[in-house]
């Protein structure tokens, strides 16, 4: 019998399938097999159960004693005992990067190391992780190879081959077999890798000999204490301990989980419901889940944004703290601590200002700059005796207290803002939410400048994270002035620094069982946070409304109740006086004297009664958008989600990592439920603005039930203001192709057409991601996935792909956006206008699904970047209500090289000589398909000694006639794993495949008016010919022939000529970061030089707003726009005042 413990997403089902077949194949014994997996184990300690014998065996369990462990889980011991049940003389097989036998004895715990030596339990140990990361030819498989070495290690390790008489040729024979039969579907280089991976792991296995085992011997463990409260629930509000309080969640059902007991659990109520309180992700750690995590270099640091932008597990946020702030915080922790301070207060201001005049630039060392301010501060300080020692020790205490917490001075934040005024600049900082991150390395793969690198996890480098991530909670939130962002709703600015915001960014916990680098996720994030960051400001000023409204309201009541009293007559008021005299006076004495006397008007208690039950909703309604049943506030949005891979890592019980209501009902009818959902809140949010619009006419004296009472009977969303709509949560439909494209596609049509102004999100993986990868409609020709594969007459999808943006765009009833995680700045200017708008909204986005398209886990920001420049998934925007014409409403903006077929790129190689070489090649749709797993079958390298003249480079292939390319192969450049050229040979599958996607960006440019440019041109052209003849004779005419003979003016270009005084846009180039910004948005007008600093190319080679928006998302301020140079461009008059700050 063996076990097997591994962690959910590291292939442990694939390895025990594969042993479980090899060993079949080897003893012909009965063989049974029990896996625990599932979505939910994601990320999870999970296991493997598997049992081999000559006779039927009858059970098939979880077996509770074995005689072999393996454990792909180097930190099993942290949530479980491995070696329960085991034989004696067993053998255990684990994990360990460590090096050495003595290294990984100590880091064993002292119960478990008796039990090794009392059962003589044979332990031998490998590195399967660092094997399969030097044997893998694809990144995407690293992770999910080493459960091949794991194999190895079993045959080497156990009697097996022995028992079954085997050599170890005979053995590896049998394993190739296997291998084969498993994954020789995807390719001879497949079946290879994982084959040089089992024979790495039989050969480097290594075994701990009984001299090393001492029992006692212990150093300290790397892996998760048993849990406490999690650090990240902590920081919710206190709840109420009632049924949905995420704290009476966590100690009587997550903390079981956490364990690893959640078998054991006890009964709650949310099981029998399938319910999760939110935000119950807080209490995942996914430290035992990564062995290398991010590092920062501060001093490299320039505030780029990529890192934190692109982040699918909200795990590094950026962050903008004064000096002031670090300071305070530093010191206020000290003092909750039950440490109080006597000089730190007043001595941290020296301290501000010594480290203000040291940091006169970007990329210093900071924490090395402050440690100098506090010594010299220190040094330079009066103070003597005893107070000195004190003041010397509060000092320790306020290092101690930073600790090694990172900050940089960066142009954007430090430089820029002290050139304007002198002390304004603010230290930015990124930092490692040690519980959430992965170790997918996207961050590092984002990062230009090199301020993030991946180092291995150790104890010290565990506790370092935790240290530094409990200050970045302490610290405030980035402070308003420190914001890129002008107006957020007018999408001025740069628009990823919204989350810069600690709310927004954390609009998405995690904790989830997403994958490693899930580009789902990293696009649901960036949506949640742009939705978090809209609402917040207009929570906010409608609260203070609310709080005016109720505070007027109370007066008002206030002053017609005491109308009703005379007080004007001062002798009453005497005698009312004197009546009380002798006893308190209160307000019920003096009327009641006042009106025994002269009775006053009757109140009328209708208006009384109607005004209380105003001001009594009007106190209710801003308990609920203040607090509510939550404690947290009204919610932001609310989700119908689709059954499939996003409902699946987003609902895991019992991990929620979401702070909103959200729910999942059907694969297909997620549409549907958001109209329903829509109309039931809509008629929620308008019962608020009814008592509030109530309320204003009853102040104003103008609410009169018979006369309005009609129009409130009928209020709903349709006639709610502008103000009133914006205030409204969006409701959203979540899902993925499959759910979207193919089941659910009717729903999806019919909430478009339906008009109501649901938000439609998805999530376009071309697959269906959550099963398995099975063939979808978003799927491109020439892709291999179940139910599409690759066979003898069919080679993978023969079908076009279904185009639902366009599909979207056919309704004319909704906004419509197709976009991607590489290019930010449309995507989130896409979900803002998509949102404000009062139509529905399709938002389609480019997910990378790094299992499913056989890429990195790192790789989703590269891989859609491609995807965009290759015409695979060009951007796409349409806008009802831009005009009335589908090339008045479409728009193309983002795409690269608008006017060509392919994008034109750079391919960097070395040639015979060794030296470093480049060419100038068409970016098509298969140079995006040979970075991809899925389209792997679809090429074929080309031997050197093969090339000759009938090989034709693809992008030329794809110009020739059908007679023309008889006899010719195409092919595309690449380069190997040296950076030599080669040649790839592709398939007619990927030929038809790049001229289906050529054909889509032709007719994507037709409905957008790009292909009648010149037409259109023309036609102007012409018609101002005509206009000038006829003026020319009509004036000929009326001067009686005098003006005959003068020429007709030229013909008035398309472009109207520029403002005198034009001045072009100017860069100043020394102080370049390289950033990219400018040139993603337009490299036809900004581009490197040599040293690769910006410079302006040709300023008049794209639009002024593409130079503004270049100058408010540079990093460095270096871009000034000038003036604009087509005075027919639209919006000028806005887009001078956003360059205004810039020139």
């Amino acid at each position: 019998a063996v076990r097997m413990h591994s962690v959910g997403g590291w292939g442990a089902v694939t390895t025990g399938k594969n042993l479980a077949m090899t060993l079949f194949e080897l003893l012909g014994w009965d063989i049974k097999a029990n896996p625990k997996y599932g979505s939910e184990k994601k990320g999870q300690p999970t296991t493997y159960y598997l049992s081999a014998a000559p006779e039927p065996i009858r059970i098939n369990c979880e077996y509770t004693n074995v005689d072999v462990v393996l454990s792909p889980d180097p930190q099993v011991f942290g949530h479980t005992n491995a070696l329960e049940g085991m034989r004696k003389g067993g053998v255990f097989i684990i994990q360990s990067n460590l090096g050495s036998a003595e290294a990984l004895w100590e880091t064993l715990p002292m119960y478990t190391q008796k039990y090794i030596v009392d059962n003589q339990i044979r332990v031998f140990y490998l590195d399967a992780f660092k094997i399969a990361r030097e044997e893998s030819s694809n990144p995407d498989l690293q992770l999910r190879m080493q459960g091949n070495a794991f194999q190895g290690a079993f045959f080497h390790a156990s009697d097996v081959k022995d028992r079954a008489g085997l050599s170890e040729e005979t053995l590896f024979t049998a394993i190739e077999n296997q291998l084969e039969s498993k994954f020789g579907k995807k390719g001879k280089r497949i079946v290879e890798d994982n084959l040089r991976v089992v024979r790495r792991g039989y050969e480097e296995l290594f075994e701990i000999k009984p001299e090393v085992m001492k029992v006692g011997q212990r150093a300290k463990v790397v892996g998760k204490p048993a849990p406490a409260l999690p650090v990240m629930l902590k920081a919710l509000p206190e709840g109420d301990g009632g049924i949905s309080d995420v704290h009476r969640f966590w100690e009587q059902t997550g903390s079981f989980y956490m364990k690893g007991q959640g078998s054991d659990n006890l009964v709650d109520p949310f099981m029998g419901l399938s319910v999760i309180p939110a935000v119950t992700g807080v209490y995942r750690d996914m430290t035992g889940v990564r062995f290398e995590h991010p590092e920062w270099d501060a001093e490299k640091c320039t505030a780029c944004g990529e890192c934190f932008t692109q982040c699918p597990d909200s795990a590094i946020p950026g962050l903008v703290s004064t000096t002031t702030d670090v300071l305070n915080t530093a010191i206020q922790n000290i003092e909750t601590g039950g440490r109080p301070t006597r000089f730190l207060r007043k001595f941290s201001r020296v301290i501000d200002k010594k480290l203000r005049n040291a940091l006169d630039k970007d990329g210093l060392d900071v924490r090395a700059l402050l440690a100098n301010a506090i010594t010299e501060a220190f040094a330079e300080d009066p103070t003597q005796g005893d107070d000195r020692g004190r003041l010397e020790t509060e000092l320790n205490l306020l290092r101690e207290a930073i600790g090694s917490f990172k900050f940089a001075t960066t142009k954007p934040y430090w430089n820029q803002k002290e050139k304007k005024e002198k002390g304004a600049g603010g230290l930015f900082s990124i930092t490692v939410n040690p519980y959430t991150c992965k170790g997918c390395a996207l961050c590092v793969e984002v990062c230009d400048d090199d301020a993030l690198k991946m180092v291995t996890q150790t104890q010290e480098s565990i506790q370092t994270l935790r240290d530094d991530w409990n200050f970045w909670l302490d610290l405030p939130t980035t402070p308003a002035q420190y914001s890129r962002i002008d107006d957020l709703d007018e999408k001025v600015g740069a628009l990823e620094t919204l989350l810069l915001d600690k709310h927004n960014y954390q609009s998405l916990v995690s904790g989830d069982g997403a994958c490693l680098g899930c580009g789902e996720k990293a696009t649901i994030h960036l949506f949640t946070s742009t939705v978090t960051a809209l609402q917040q400001p207009r929570v906010k000023k409608f609260i203070a409304k609310l709080d005016k409204l109720i505070g007027e309201l109370e007066n008002h009541i206030r002053l017609k109740l005491s109308s009703s009293v005379d007080l004007t007559d001062t002798q009453a008021l005497m005698q009312a006086m004197q009546a009380n005299k002798g006893h308190d006076l209160t307000l019920a004495n003096l009327a009641e004297s006042l009106l025994a006397k002269q009775p006053g008007e009757p109140i009328d208690p209708q208006w009384l009664k109607r005004v209380s039950q105003m001001l009594e909703k009007l106190k209710d309604l801003r308990w609920r958008y203040m607090e509510g049943p939550s404690k947290k506030g009204r919610a932001e949005m609310g989700v119908i989600n689709s059954t499939g891979c996003t409902s699946v890592w987003a609902s895991t019980f019992p991990f929620n990592p979401y702070p909103f209501p959200w729910t999942s009902n059907l694969f297909q009818d997620s549409p549907s439920v958001a109209m329903g959902v829509f109309e039931g809140h809509m008629a929620k949010m308008a019962e608020g603005f009814k008592t509030v619009r109530m309320a204003e006419m009853e102040l104003a004296g103008g609410y009169d039930p018979e006369t309005n009472g009609k129009f409130f009977s009928y209020f709903d969303w349709e006639q709610f203001s502008a103000e009133e709509w914006h205030l409204c949560p969006p409701v959203v439909a979540m899902g993925g192709d499959g759910a979207m494209f193919d089941i659910g596609f009717q729903n999806l049509s019919r909430a478009l057409m339906s008009g109501k102004p649901v938000k439609i999100m998805i999530v376009d993986t071309q697959v269906y991601s959550n099963t398995g990868g099975q063939a979808c409609t978003s799927g491109f020709i020439g892709q291999v996935a179940d139910m599409s594969p690759y066979g003898s007459t069919k080679h993978g999808k023969t079908e076009k792909r279904k185009e639902i943006s366009v599909i979207g765009m056919a309704h004319r009833t909704s906004y419509v956006m197709q976009g991607s995680l590489s290019n930010t700045t449309h995507l989130l200017e896409s979900f803002i206008d998509g949102l404000n708008s009062r139509h529905p909204a399709l938002f389609n986005v480019y997910a990378v699904c790094p299992p499913e398209h056989g890429v990195g886990d790192n790789s989703a920001v590269a891989q859609s970047k491609m995807a965009v420049e290759s015409r695979a998934f060009p951007l796409f925007r349409y806008d009802p209500d831009l005009g009335v014409t589908f090339s008045d409403c479409a728009s193309l903006e983002g795409n690269p090289s608008l006017d060509a077929d392919w994008v034109s790129y750079n391919l960097d190689y070395v040639d015979e000589a060794g030296e470093k070489k480049s060419m100038t090649l068409p970016m098509t749709f298969a140079d995006f398909a040979l970075s991809e797993g899925r389209f792997a079958k679809q090429f074929k390298k080309a031997p050197p000694e093969t090339w000759n003249d009938d090989m034709v480079l693809l992008g030329d292939f794809l110009k020739l006639s059908e007679e023309e390319r008889e006899g010719k192969f195409p092919f595309i450049w690449a380069v190997d794993k040296k950076q030599r050229l080669m040649r790839v040979l592709t398939s007619v599958e990927m030929v038809l495949s790049c001229e289906e996607r050529l054909q889509f960006w032709h007719q994507l440019k037709d409905v957008a008016g790009l292909n009648n440019t010149a037409a259109a041109a023309d036609e102007t052209t012409i018609a101002n010919r005509v206009r000038q003849e006829l003026i020319r004779q009509l004036s000929s005419g009326l001067a009686g022939g005098a003006a005959a003979t003068v020429p007709a003016s030229a013909a008035t270009a398309s472009a109207a000529p520029a403002a005198d005084g034009y001045e072009a846009v100017y860069v100043d180039t020394p102080e370049c970061t390289a950033c990219d910004e400018c040139i993603n948005i337009n490299p036809k007008v900004f581009g490197y030089d040599a040293s690769k600093k910006a410079v302006v190319l040709d300023p008049k080679a794209g639009s002024y707003l593409d130079i503004v928006k270049a100058a408010e998302k540079c990093t460095a301020g270096i871009i000034h726009p000038g003036t604009p140079w087509n005075m027919n461009e639209a919006n000028l008059d806005k887009l001078k005042l956003r360059a205004a700050k810039f020139n």
